[in-house]
């Protein structure tokens, strides 16, 4: 993707290798987090959702994204009780890390400008849009915010 100014009203997003994939939680961009080395934010997001140290370590060491995903979907495995309120924080650390530790990122984040951005999927109608446009577009909604505070550090 270019790092040119975007003039779109809309920016829809979803699958790594599309255009704007760079802001799907699957895309390779690894992050420090916590001490540790994440390969992507679905591994740090995943991992977050469980107390045992054991289980987390094996969502990181998980070899793609997608696997880090349904490792993180297992529930066989116990959440952490506190999962529903803190895990919109837990992702908003987590993009903020992706966009804070990639200059590139940054530069096409900020070049959206004003853009809606809006991860489009029928898989999710949480952090996504639903793909019928009535989802809670949460990631879309942190990647706004990390935009305009990105925004308001360079000022």
């Amino acid at each position: 993707m270019l790092n040119t100014a975007v003039t779109m009203d809309t920016i829809n997003f979803y699958r790594a290798g599309d255009d704007f994939g760079e802001f799907s939680n699957f895309a390779p961009y690894p992050i420090q987090l916590e001490g540790e080395l994440w390969p992507t934010s679905e591994h740090y997001f995943q991992a977050q959702k469980f107390e045992d140290a054991s289980y987390r370590r094996k969502i990181r060491q998980a070899h793609s994204p997608w696997i880090a995903a349904q490792l993180g979907r297992d529930r066989k495995q116990k959440l952490r009780r506190d999962w529903e309120s803190v895990k919109v924080g837990i992702m908003q650390r987590a993009v903020s890390a992706k966009f804070d530790q990639h200059p590139t990122l940054k530069a096409l984040l900020l070049s959206t400008g004003d853009a809606k951005l809006v991860e489009h999927t029928t898989n999710d109608a949480f952090w996504g849009d639903g793909g019928d446009g009535r989802g809670q577009n949460k990631l879309g909604q942190i990647l706004m915010e990390v935009r305009r505070a990105l925004r308001a550090a360079e000022t």
